[in-house]
C-alpha cells in the first residue's frame, strides 16, 4: 500500500484540563495483586464498577434530552450531530412573547421528506442480445438456444464482446474479451455485429413507452431506465403488483428485466443490480439492505472500486462506518460523480439527486386502459374529449395543443398532436381537428393503453355577453374565425394556412410580411402618419418618365405600355435605407402620391438623385395604388 493510499486517523479528543472536578466520580482504585487468583476476581470487580451506571449531571439533570448542548463530532457511521435547541432555556419575557417561535427556527424542517419519494429503477442486462434476438425470431433465422451466440463491436486491436446469450456465458465467454481469444476457447461460437446506435433509439422509446405507469421517466445510463413511481403504485394495486406488471409486460417484448422501487435514485440502481427479485425497499430499511452490498452498487468506475478493495472497503456497510472527514480528506480531488462521500450520501437521501426527465408531464391528461388490444382510438376519443374538456373548464383553462398517444403491445408508442389558433375546450372542436389524422397511427398488432394530452394550455379570458349572465371566450365574436382557422390548417397543414403580420421597418415592403395562421399575435404597430396604399406591389414596377426638373415630380409617366398625364401630386416624401439591414451604396427614394386624368391615384418612387455617386440616373418605379 502506497503512503497516498492510506487513510488518515483521526485522534481521540483530550479533555481540556486533567484537574479532577467535584462533579466528576474519582477514578478507580488501582488495582494491585500478587498471584493470578487475586487478579481475576480484582478484573471481575472493576468489570462490575465500569457496568454501573454513572450519577447524572446535576447541571444538566432539569434539562430535557434534546435542550442539551451536545458536542458537535464525528459518529461512528460519519454523520455530525446536531446541536440541540437553547429556545427553551429562554424566560417568557427573553422571547418577548412568542412562545416556541425561536424552537421552530432551530428545529429542522420535515414539512419535505426526501425519503418520501418513490423511485423505480429498471435494469436491461441483456437489451443488446434480446433486441438481436427478436429480430432474428421475426426474420425465422434464429440460432438453438444451445448455440453460443456473441454480439461484437469494433475495439483498439479488432473486434471486441458486446453481448452473449446464455448458452455463450456457460462457455466463459465474457464481455470485452477479444473475438479471437474468445473463438479459440470455443471454435462453434457464432459472432454477429452489433447495433449500438439501434440499442440507444430503442431504449429512447421505450423511456416513452414506461410513462403508462407514471409521468417522470429517464434514460439511467446504457442499459437502464429510472422513473419517479411517486404516488403511481396505488393505481396498480400496490409496489410489488406494480412491479410484477412492468415485469410481465416487458417480458412480452422479450426483454429481461431486473427492477426495484426505493426512496432514492442510488439505492433503486443498487437494488435493481445487485439485489433480488422486484426488490422494495422501505425508508427504514435503506441503511439495513443497502450494507451488504459491494462498493460497486454506489456507480462508482473500476479505479474508485480497486482503490476502496485495497482500504479493505469491500461493501456499502464498511464503507458508511469510515469517518466521513477521512472520505472527504482522501477522495478530495475526486470528479463528484467517483467520489464515494458523495454517491453514499445520494443512496442515502442526504444529498438530493432530482430525476432529470426529457420533458414535463402534462398538467391534463387523460388515459383509458383497454382490456385488450384494439387497433382503432376512435371510438374511445368522444369519452376522454368530454372528460379532459371538464378537467379544463374546471381550472379555467383551455388548451393550444392537444396530443393524442397510443401504447403498443411490441413496446413501441405512436403520436399525433393538433393545434388551435386559441385556446379552446371545446370536446366537439376537438375531435373535429383530429378527422382525417386517426389513419397515420400505426397501431402494428394492437395498443392498449390510450392518453390523450393537453400538452400546451392557457388560461381562458372570459367576457359576459348576456345581461342573464351568459358568457362566451371572446366578446368580438373572434371564437368563430378561430375554429376556421384550426379546421383548415388541420386539412391543409399549418404551414399553407398565413395571413399578414405588420413588422417593425419604415421601408414600405418590410413593414408587412406573412406568418402562419396558427402563430400567436404579435405586438401591434401604431398606424402610419401619412397615408400609404390599399394595394402594395412586389416588387415595385418600372416606369418611364417626362418630368420638368430632374428633382421634381414627373409630368406623365408610362405604365404597363398606358400613358398617364400627373394631374395632383403631393410629395416628395423621403425614406432613407436602413443602414442595419441594407448593403452599403443603397440609395434613398423620395415618394410621390399621383392622381391621373382618370381620377385614379398611385404611389411612385424616384430611387437616388443625380450625382450622388451611388449610381446613374435615377430609377422610376410604381409601388402601390390607392383605393
Amino acid at each position: 500500500m502506497r503512503r497516498e493510499d492510506k487513510l488518515p486517523v483521526l485522534p481521540f479528543p483530550t479533555p481540556a484540563s486533567h484537574t479532577p472536578s467535584a462533579d466528576i466520580p474519582p477514578a478507580d482504585p488501582p488495582i494491585k495483586a500478587n498471584d493470578t487468583a487475586d487478579m481475576l476476581a480484582h478484573a471481575i470487580e472493576a468489570l462490575q464498577r465500569a457496568m454501573t451506571p454513572k450519577p447524572a449531571d446535576p447541571r444538566t439533570g432539569d434539562l430535557p434530552a434534546q435542550d442539551r448542548v451536545v458536542e458537535e463530532s464525528f459518529t461512528f457511521v460519519g454523520e455530525p450531530r446536531l446541536r440541540g435547541a437553547i429556545s427553551s432555556r429562554l424566560t417568557d419575557t427573553q422571547k418577548g412573547g412568542r412562545v416556541g417561535v425561536a424552537s421552530c427556527a432551530l428545529t429542522p424542517s420535515n414539512d419535505k421528506d426526501p425519503l418520501a419519494r418513490r423511485i423505480t429503477a429498471l435494469h436491461f442486462p441483456r437489451l443488446t442480445i434480446n433486441r438481436w434476438q427478436r429480430h432474428m425470431d421475426s426474420t425465422g433465422q434464429a440460432p438453438p438456444p444451445e448455440i453460443p451466440v456473441a454480439l461484437a463491436v469494433e475495439g483498439p486491436h479488432g473486434p471486441v464482446v458486446h453481448a452473449t446469450n446464455r448458452a455463450a456465458d456457460q462457455t466463459s465467454i465474457h464481455i470485452g474479451a477479444r473475438v479471437v481469444d474468445m473463438r479459440a476457447l470455443c471454435p462453434e461460437l457464432r459472432v454477429e455485429f452489433a447495433d449500438v446506435g439501434g440499442d440507444q433509439a430503442a431504449l429512447k422509446q421505450l423511456m416513452l413507452w414506461v410513462r403508462r405507469w407514471c409521468p417522470w421517466s429517464a434514460l439511467d445510463g446504457p442499459n437502464g431506465l429510472i422513473l419517479d413511481t411517486t404516488g403511481s403504485d396505488h393505481l396498480w394495486g400496490g409496489e410489488a403488483a406494480m412491479l410484477r406488471e412492468i415485469e410481465g409486460k416487458l417480458s412480452t417484448i422479450g426483454l429481461e428485466t431486473d427492477l426495484a422501487t426505493a426512496p432514492t435514485h442510488g439505492a433503486a440502481w443498487a437494488l435493481s443490480r445487485f439485489g433480488g427479485v422486484r426488490e422494495v425497499c422501505l425508508a427504514h430499511e435503506l441503511a439495513q439492505r443497502t450494507a451488504p452490498m459491494p462498493t460497486a452498487a454506489l456507480r462508482l468506475q473500476g479505479d474508485t472500486v480497486l482503490l476502496l478493495k485495497r482500504f479493505g472497503l469491500k461493501t456499502v456497510g464498511a464503507l458508511a462506518n469510515v469517518p466521513r472527514l477521512s472520505l472527504a480528506r482522501r477522495f478530495q480531488k475526486a470528479v463528484l460523480v467517483q467520489n464515494p462521500l458523495l454517491r453514499l450520501d445520494q443512496m442515502m437521501g442526504r444529498t438530493a439527486e432530482p430525476l432529470q426527465s426529457p420533458d414535463d408531464p402534462p398538467r391534463f391528461s387523460v388515459q383509458s386502459n383497454l382490456a385488450e388490444p384494439v387497433l382503432d382510438p376512435e371510438p374511445y376519443m368522444p369519452d376522454m374529449a368530454q372528460e379532459l374538456c371538464a378537467g379544463l373548464h374546471a381550472q379555467g383553462c383551455g388548451a393550444r395543443r392537444v396530443t393524442l398517444t397510443i401504447y403498443r403491445t411490441d413496446g413501441d408508442v405512436d403520436r399525433i398532436s393538433v393545434a388551435t389558433s386559441q385556446a379552446s375546450r371545446d370536446p366537439a372542436h376537438i375531435l373535429r381537428l383530429f378527422d382525417g389524422k386517426l389513419e397515420r397511427l400505426n397501431p402494428g398488432f394492437g395498443f392498449d393503453l390510450i392518453t390523450l394530452d393537453a400538452s400546451v394550455v392557457e388560461h381562458v379570458q372570459l367576457v359576459q355577453t348576456r345581461i342573464e349572465g351568459g358568457a362566451r371566450q371572446n366578446a368580438d365574436g373572434g371564437t368563430e374565425l378561430a375554429r376556421l382557422i384550426d379546421r383548415l390548417s388541420a386539412k391543409f397543414g399549418a404551414d399553407n394556412i398565413r395571413r399578414p403580420a405588420p413588422r417593425d421597418s419604415h421601408v414600405p415592403e418590410r413593414r408587412e410580411g406573412w406568418q402562419a395562421a396558427m402563430a400567436p399575435d404579435g405586438a401591434s404597430l401604431p398606424a402610419h402618419q401619412r397615408p400609404r396604399p390599399l394595394r402594395l406591389l412586389q416588387p415595385p414596377e418600372d416606369i418611364r418618365v417626362l418630368y420638368a426638373v430632374p428633382e421634381g415630380p414627373p409630368a406623365q409617366f408610362m405604365w404597363r405600355r398606358l400613358t398617364h398625364k400627373v394631374v395632383r401630386f403631393e410629395g416628395p416624401e423621403r425614406i432613407a435605407p436602413e443602414w442595419w439591414a441594407d448593403r452599403p451604396g443603397t440609395r434613398l427614394r423620395d415618394y410621390y402620391r399621383i392622381e391621373d386624368q382618370n381620377g385614379c391615384r398611385y404611389w411612385l418612387f424616384r430611387e437616388g438623385i443625380a450625382g450622388d455617386g451611388r449610381g446613374g440616373a435615377p430609377r422610376w418605379c410604381v409601388q402601390g395604388i390607392f383605393a
